[in-house]
């Protein structure tokens, strides 16, 4: 005979101690964020045999995790000593961390098999010995300073760590006032436009943020923000923040509710996390150098780190009382989700796309279409009119191609700007295979920015990489953005001789030429009609790289003292579509007809105007389904 299902946390915990063995000792259950932690003193009972766990989870239909009790865990010094004890030195243990507010010893090798041993001996020795549960990582071929900032700072503030899950917990986990109902979204940005995407999922009990960007071709507040100032939003009723991507439309802003007392988790991948962090750090960095007043700090940003609780792909995560996550690749960056949330038990499922790629690419594998129950989609519209048919990754490929072999054979310079992450990486990928290949003619390729960081970050996460990619990186020893041709420019007193030099490639950020390393780059080579420009992403209205794009003659930039001064713009200018990690018209349709199970409604968003109403009567049209393209501010109710 089944149980029935425990329903409040007297009644989970009572049943878990009812269930667990004597013999592990469980010392206490702990409500830690999306996850019920069993606190023993004897862990490895609980972890070797798994299935009493997982029959228990089977029936309470929550989380369970287990950590040893801080009273008997040795200490990390003597634990250090203990796991270079056991683990061979053929593993080639490069780091070892540790994460008090998990139990977590987190040990980095170039040969992570030879630290679990077989049948995973030597993990059950380091928990018997040390009572510190290991988290094996193979050791990146490139280290990134990112990851290791936070995995120090998550390190100093393990109690602060510990209250805030704890603080999620029992938010998570209340007792539900009103029956499951009333589930509305109302979009906060990126509603007919591109920039400051914001939306607020609500229900009778829960409010629940996706995305919260800011829109970087904006000056005026009013458009540069997501309306955070409607009635409907309340910062201290909010039980979550879920973001899609790493892109500053996306998470830009997300560091300022922290300033203004929000305390709740953000969810999102890890290599999602590490790459925020990096972005809206660079972001403050590019304020501060403008001579910008930014609206946070650094302290800001380290909240965020804190509060952060990754997830991977297709873990179903409670994250308020009546809506459980679930993140898939979305394609579109490292890391980049789809979000599904199911409301209630089986009520209404959304399915928000953040931006996606439905194609596979070199980087990344194309965004999953397959979800247990979906009735409403929310979609990009990026390019979503009808003549944003985009060339195929060959045709885009060959065009850059070419248009570098040109400028070379010119003796000319090749400028690309590109966001540091993802088309970055890409384009690294394209020209290196074109080079070796001799499809390029050779030259060095310069770049600069955080392109070298954020690909430090991308070997940090092999497995969120394509097939190809992760099969070269984790069995072939061979790391594709580590090249010859490549030559990483570590100070900017190099750029005069790149500039003054012989024919070469220069990648660099930022992407739509809204400051970076890429400014000094366009000054000093626009004037000459021997070099060319690349775009090879979407260039936000509002921008220099929009401005540049749609042929603007000459810019007003300032020079190195502060003044103003006219730049020419005489190089050749070219923007190749086929790189773009969005979607084309042809792939959101084909995504939107694969997506199962069928659509009850369509909501379009990311879009400039004409292209969200041009994408919403299409589908409605060809699908019969109810498609719309609401503005900023609209609330629409799904149930």
């Amino acid at each position: 005979m089944v149980s029935a299902q425990p329903k409040s946390k007297l009644e989970i915990s009572h049943y878990i101690l009812e269930h667990v063995p004597k013999e592990a000792e469980v010392t206490r259950v702990e409500y830690e964020g999306p996850a019920i932690a069993l606190y023993a003193k004897r862990p490895e009972i609980l972890i070797e045999q798994s299935t009493i766990i997982t029959d228990i989870v089977s029936i309470i239909r929550k989380r369970i995790v287990v950590r040893s009790d801080p009273s008997v865990r040795l200490s990390e010094r003597s634990t250090q000593k203990v796991i270079n004890e056991i683990v061979p030195e053929e593993a080639e243990v490069t780091s070892i961390n540790f994460d008090p507010s998990l139990g977590e010893v987190i040990i980095e090798a170039k040969k992570p098999g030879l630290v679990i041993g077989k049948n995973g001996t030597l993990l059950q020795e380091i928990i018997k010995k040390t009572r510190w549960r290991p988290r094996i990582l193979r050791t990146p071929p490139l280290p990134s300073k990112i990851i290791a900032h936070m995995r120090h700072y998550l390190h100093s503030e393990s109690k602060e760590r510990e209250r805030i899950l704890r603080t999620i917990g029992e938010r998570i986990f209340r007792p539900i006032i009103y029956d499951v109902g009333d589930v509305r979204i109302t979009a906060l940005g990126g509603f007919q436009e591109v920039g400051r995407s914001a939306i607020l999922v609500q229900t009778r009990e829960s409010n629940v943020l996706l995305d919260c960007g800011i829109n970087p071709g904006a000056s005026d507040p009013l458009n540069a923000l997501p309306r955070l100032d409607t009635s409907q939003f309340d910062i201290e009723s909010l039980d979550a923040v879920v973001i899609s991507h790493a892109h500053l439309d996306h998470c830009g802003l997300l560091p300022l509710l922290f300033k203004y007392g929000y305390d709740g988790p953000v969810y999102c991948s890890a290599p999602t996390s590490s790459l925020m962090t990096l972005l809206q750090l660079d972001y403050l960095d590019v304020l501060s150098k403008q001579g910008v007043m930014p609206l946070y700090d650094q302290k800001d940003v380290r909240e965020c780190v804190i509060h952060t609780i990754p997830l991977r792909y297709g873990v179903v995560t409670d994250i308020s009382p009546d809506i459980r996550l679930t993140l898939h690749n979305a394609g579109h960056i490292l890391g980049s989700s789809i979000i599904h949330l199911h409301i209630g038990e089986g009520l209404h499922n959304i399915v928000y796309t953040g931006d996606f790629k439905y194609a596979k690419t070199m980087l990344l594998e194309a965004a999953a279409t397959e979800f247990p129950r979906v009735e409403t989609i929310i979609t990009e519209s990026t390019y979503g009119a009808p003549q944003d048919v985009m060339p195929s990754r060959v045709e885009a490929e060959e065009k850059l191609a070419a248009i570098i072999n040109a400028t070379l054979d010119r003796k000319g310079k090749v400028l690309i700007p590109v966001p540091a992450v993802g088309r970055a990486q890409e384009i690294m990928l394209v020209i290196d295979g074109y080079m070796r290949r001799g499809l390029i003619k050779e030259a060095p390729i310069f770049i600069e920015g955080m392109i070298s960081e954020a690909t430090a970050i991308h070997t940090a996460y092999p497995e969120y990489l394509s097939r190809e990619v992760r099969k070269s990186i984790l069995h072939e020893g061979v790391n594709p953005f580590q090249s010859e041709y490549f030559t990483i420019v570590e100070h900017p007193s190099a750029r005069e001789e790149i500039i003054e030099g012989k024919e070469c490639i220069i990648m660099a950020t930022s992407g739509m030429l809204e400051g970076g390393p890429v400014i000094e780059y366009f000054k000093r080579l626009s004037s000459d009609k021997k070099n060319t420009i690349i775009f090879v992403s979407y260039q936000i209205e509002g921008t220099l790289g929009r401005r540049v794009q749609k042929g603007v003659s000459e810019v007003p930039m300032l020079n190195s003292e502060g003044k103003i001064e006219i730049v020419k713009v005489k190089l050749q200018v070219e923007s190749i579509e086929g790189f773009s990690g969005h979607s084309d018209r042809r792939q959101i349709i084909n995504y939107i007809r694969k997506v199962a199970p069928k659509l009850e409604r369509v909501i379009v968003c990311h879009g400039e105007k004409a292209k969200c109403y041009s994408i919403a009567e299409y589908l409605h049209n060809k699908f019969k389904i109810d498609a719309v393209a609401p503005k900023v501010l609209e609330t629409i109710r799904l149930k």
